[in-house]
């Protein structure tokens, strides 16, 4: 299935989306918000919920998991870009692509991780369309960071986890002062 092209419609969704939800909760990032309303979501979830696309919740994406709520992915890049020009990310839970996206509009090198082979295809085919060239995949268990590439400037971990690997913590370390970023469960 190829992309469905971005409209004035998509485009106005997007704006209400950032204006009402986005900035509206809280972000002020200029930078984020610019971001959220370049990177076209419905573009990271499937056609036949493109029609939910620009709401501010989280859509299942297939293999049981989730493409982020908007608002949380907007809190999460605001917060890895606090205090800082980070130079080079790495994300843990690529799923659909959709936060290594936004980061790569504000970030020079976004290093993404994956476990779950069929999800990575998908984001990898999305990134090559919107010619989103800084994003570096892999297929990988994410708990284990991607050592070779370390040190990181922020981690952002996507996916959900009960305890915070330490893996994770010292390439973070390394990198002072870096950002590990993990949501609540």
């Amino acid at each position: 299935a190829d992309m469905i092209p971005d409209n004035p419609t998509f485009k106005a969704a997007r704006e209400n989306l950032v204006e009402n939800y986005i900035a509206g909760h809280g972000i002020a990032d200029p930078q984020v918000l610019a971001a959220m309303r370049s990177v076209p979501r419905h573009c990271f979830i499937t056609q036949r919920l493109v029609s939910r696309a620009y709401a501010d919740t989280a859509l299942p994406i297939g293999e049981g998991q989730t493409i982020s709520q908007p608002w949380v992915v907007a809190k999460m890049t605001e917060a890895m870009l606090d205090g800082g020009s980070p130079q080079k990310v790495l994300e843990v839970g690529t799923g659909s692509g959709y936060q290594a996206a936004i980061l790569a509009v504000l970030v020079p090198q976004v290093f993404t991780v994956e476990r779950i082979e069929e999800l990575l295809k998908i984001a990898r085919r999305r990134f090559h369309r919107l010619k989103l060239n800084n994003i570096y995949t892999r297929h990988a268990d994410g708990h284990l960071g991607w050592p070779s590439q370390a040190p990181f400037d922020g981690i952002i971990v996507t996916a959900a986890v009960d305890h915070v690997p330490p893996p994770l913590v010292a390439p973070v370390a390394e990198a002072c002062p870096g950002h590990l970023l993990v949501p609540n469960a």
